[in-house]
């Protein structure tokens, strides 16, 4: 039954958002993707990432370029407020965007996209000219019913490309490999362990010391070279790379030990950053992991990002994290049902800021690396029906402020 209402979802978005949505928006704009090459970036983890350094490389090599990402939408070097809270918009809202792009003379557009988004047709008229997936990992089981169910929604754009990019070291490799047609389709592979430029080696190295940002970036050089950009001018643009906001982020308020703000809220993104972090925790400090799951989504990652925060961190702090109409208390539950041993290193605070400030002020000790997970650069928190004013940077850099001046004060 789940899987007939699953079909019958895709039909219905297929009239609603594609028919009656999509090609309206595409006339009211004059066909704009036709003007522009798109190149679509998809997976679990890293898309924003990667989406925003092939967008960096090619203005860098003097191609007018767009972003669309969950950050911002960019046009060359301005950004573009669009008011958006999901990866990928709607027809009028995405169509809107890119005839500003052609009006700016944009040559390409990187276009970050969701399974949701594709899966929902919210896409409709864009053919990328080149789509890349960065792996496909425990996420929208909810949405999606099975991992298979969710490959072959990514696969569906994937599939719309000439040119696709795949991660030969994820899990999904030979899955999704199957599924593209290679008689009409050009798939390439890309690799850590992949020879690659000296000088483009070097600068990932360099730009990039966390393991999942040198595959992001693999997939990211793999797509600007495809579109003749020289390996110099590649390794150029990753080495003078910006941060991108609220990915493995520092927050520097002159406390004694290190604040990351990231946007890991899946089970993959854990497993990746916190042995990373573990790593650089100085002697006789620790790693702690501030976190929760987002209500009204998947429900069967919960236990298992509770295994792996239990498995890398020497302490855990367990709270909100866009708990929407679902009890956070119940949330934080079915996490912590997944830590079978070192319960007595598991924190259960709902109140995120509470949270935050008790983990700033009081927990955190000189040598620690704190890791603030699960928002990244989002704006609100969804407590309830309410869209609350959030941000873990500002909170953290007003809690650490604070702390200090009350200290001076003493």
């Amino acid at each position: 039954m789940k899987k007939l209402i699953y079909r019958i979802k895709r039909i219905y978005h297929f009239f609603k958002t594609g028919l009656l949505n999509g090609i309206p928006a595409q006339i009211r704009f004059n066909f704009p993707a036709n003007k522009l090459k798109t190149i679509a970036i998809t997976g679990t983890d890293g898309k924003t990432t990667t989406s925003t350094l092939v967008y960096h490389i090619l203005n860098q090599a003097n191609l007018k370029t767009g972003l669309v990402s969950t950050i911002a939408a960019k046009i060359g070097d301005k950004e573009i407020d669009t008011g958006l809270h999901t990866t990928a918009p709607s027809p009028k809202e995405l169509n809107l965007i890119l005839k500003q792009m052609v009006k700016e003379k944009c040559e390409h557009v990187v276009l970050e996209m969701t399974s949701h988004g594709v899966y929902q047709y919210r896409d409709w008229g864009i053919k990328p000219s080149i789509a890349g997936l960065t792996n496909v990992s425990h996420e929208h089981l909810d949405y999606h019913l099975t991992y298979n169910d969710y490959i072959d929604a990514k696969c569906l754009l994937l599939k719309k490309a000439p040119v696709a990019i795949i991660n030969q070291d994820d899990k999904s490799f030979y899955r999704v490999k199957q599924r593209l047609d290679l008689k009409k389709q050009e798939v390439i592979n890309y690799s850590l362990e992949e020879g690659i430029d000296k000088k483009i080696k070097q600068a990932i190295q360099k730009r990039f010391p966390e393991p999942y940002n040198q595959m992001n970036a693999r997939l990211a050089v793999k797509v600007t070279q495809h579109l003749k950009i020289p390996d110099q001018k590649i390794a150029a643009a990753i080495s003078n790379f910006p941060n991108v906001p609220g990915r493995t982020e520092e927050v520097n308020a002159g406390q004694l030990f290190r604040v990351i703000v990231d946007f890991a809220h899946t089970p993959n993104a854990l497993e990746q950053l916190l042995p990373h972090l573990k790593k650089q925790v100085k002697k006789n400090g620790k790693l702690i992991a501030l976190f929760g799951a987002t209500g009204l989504r998947d429900q069967s990652k919960r236990p298992i990002m509770g295994q792996i925060a239990a498995q890398y961190a020497d302490l855990v702090v367990l709270t909100a994290d866009d708990s929407r109409t679902e009890n956070t208390w119940a949330i934080i539950q079915q996490i912590k049902s997944g830590i079978t041993e070192k319960h007595n290193k598991i924190l259960s605070i709902p109140n995120r800021y509470k949270a935050i400030e008790l983990t700033l002020t009081k927990l955190a000790q000189p040598n620690d690396v704190v890791a603030l997970m699960g928002k990244g650069p989002e704006k609100s928190l969804a407590i309830g029906k309410k869209e609350i004013p959030w941000g873990d940077k500002i909170i953290a850099t007003q809690i650490i402020k604070e702390e200090k001046l009350d200290k001076n004060h003493d």
